[in-house]
């Protein structure tokens, strides 16, 4: 009977020490962190993929996207809201952030892109080249003025006025064919690939990841590059984390990722 109580009172101790360094291990045990991404419209693709493959590297950190237009999260972060992660589809908007203090540190460049115009796939305008965007009765579908997509589209229309056989009026005859003007370029190419417009000039990676729009290029001496930045947003509760992602996304990792996607290394 003693021997049985000892056994008992033994196997109890174990039991109770076993519980206290289990408990001691979950109270060790760092608890997950989720990083919140606001990212531009043309990035959510390829964050589709690029997010599980940096989460597989970097255990108990996990990633909610949160995409829009660049300008209105650029807006939305100003304005106080939650985010750890600012990915922009151009300079500006990063660089805003960061002259108002509003980042933990400088802009990072993390990939590039170019323009192409689309078309739905039937194409029922018979649109045959950039030039054919200022032919009369063509709908041309757009973004709002502040949206970086719309900016670039502006400078290639421009330069494109400058190409042989455009003429000087390109761009006059290409504004009045504008029908609507879209919160962001996914809208945008979704408006085509529905067939409510008959061309939009959007990313080259847009262009790719839709299966309803036929793309046609835009002459290399017209197109424009497009410079993504990131920052990490200065009131993130994260900042060790949020840096990790953006580094990782800039680095040899992350770009292969969105290569695969068709975005390209950032302009130097």
């Amino acid at each position: 009977m003693r021997f049985v109580t000892s056994a008992a009172a033994l196997l109890l101790a174990l039991a109770t020490v076993s519980a206290c360094g289990s408990a001691l291990s979950a109270t060790a045990r760092p608890s997950s962190t989720r990083l919140v991404v606001f990212a531009a419209a043309s990035l959510s693709t390829a964050l589709s993929a690029a997010v599980p493959a940096f989460e597989s590297s970097h255990p108990g950190i996990t990633v909610t996207v949160s995409p829009g237009a660049s300008s209105a999260l650029r807006v939305q972060i100003e304005q106080g809201a939650p985010a750890d992660v600012f990915l922009s589809a151009d300079t500006a908007n990063a660089t805003a952030l960061v002259s108002e203090k509003l980042t933990d540190g400088a802009a990072t460049p993390f990939a590039g892109n170019e323009l192409t115009v689309i078309v739905p796939a039937s194409n029922p305008a018979g649109i045959a080249s950039p030039a054919d965007l200022a032919r009369p009765g063509v709908r041309v579908v757009a973004a709002g003025s502040q949206v970086p997509i719309t900016k670039y589209a502006e400078q290639v229309v421009h330069n494109l006025a400058r190409q042989p056989g455009y003429g000087i009026d390109f761009a006059a005859r290409y504004e009045a064919n504008v029908v609507s003007h879209e919160d962001d370029v996914s809208a945008v190419v979704a408006k085509v690939a529905l067939g409510e417009g008959d061309a939009a000039i959007v990313y080259v990676t847009d262009a790719k990841a839709s299966t309803q729009v036929r793309a046609i290029a835009i002459p290399a001496a017209a197109n424009v590059p497009a410079t993504y930045d990131g920052v990490v947003v200065g009131t993130s509760a994260h900042l060790a984390d949020a840096h990790a992602f953006l580094s990782w996304l800039a680095g040899s990792a992350g770009r292969t990722v969105l290569a695969r996607y068709g975005f390209l290394p950032p302009p130097p």
